[in-house]
């Protein structure tokens, strides 16, 4: 039973509250939130405009029915991926991840990469753990206070 489903309009509110709680849960020591708090309007327009761009794949991942997390791609790049708080240690990020990879399969690429935060530890030990390979390629984020984002790539077989 596939966890993810194609991304519209209607999901996009209950989308940005899953991203703000944990963005703020698991960014907060970067983004703190007193001086750079999560930036709702931003990330919303954003999702909108991937959500209207055909070179952009967008998915909710889905936990019992209920929208738990989000992701997109973009060509060979895992664009943005996260689940709900309350289901982190459950599996389904896993799940997601998986059904994602596939997806960048049958799109035809078989080198794919992705950025992190350097200092989002927990997601970089996730990605670790499934076969992504840090490498030395950095930039910056637009967001401030413009942490460096890492670039990790996995070749798929």
């Amino acid at each position: 039973m596939s966890v993810i489903r194609p991304l519209n309009l209607a999901d996009l509110e209950t989308l940005i509250a899953v991203q703000r709680e944990g963005a703020v849960a698991s960014l907060g020591h970067i983004f703190p939130q007193k001086t750079h708090p999560f930036p709702e309007h931003q990330v919303r327009e954003g999702w909108k405009r991937e959500i209207a761009d055909p070179d952009v794949d967008c998915f909710v991942i889905n936990d019992a029915g209920r929208v738990a997390g989000f992701a997109a791609t973009r060509a060979d790049e895992l664009l943005h991926f996260g689940t709900a708080v309350s289901t982190w240690g459950t599996g389904l990020a896993g799940l997601a991840h998986t059904e994602l990879l596939e997806h960048l399969r049958a799109k035809g690429h078989r080198e794919i990469f992705l950025r992190v935060f350097d200092e989002n530890t927990r997601a970089t030990r996730f990605y670790l753990r499934r076969g992504w390979v840090r490498t030395d390629e950095t930039t910056r984020t637009t967001f401030p206070p413009h942490p460096t984002l890492r670039r990790y790539e996995q070749r798929l077989p």
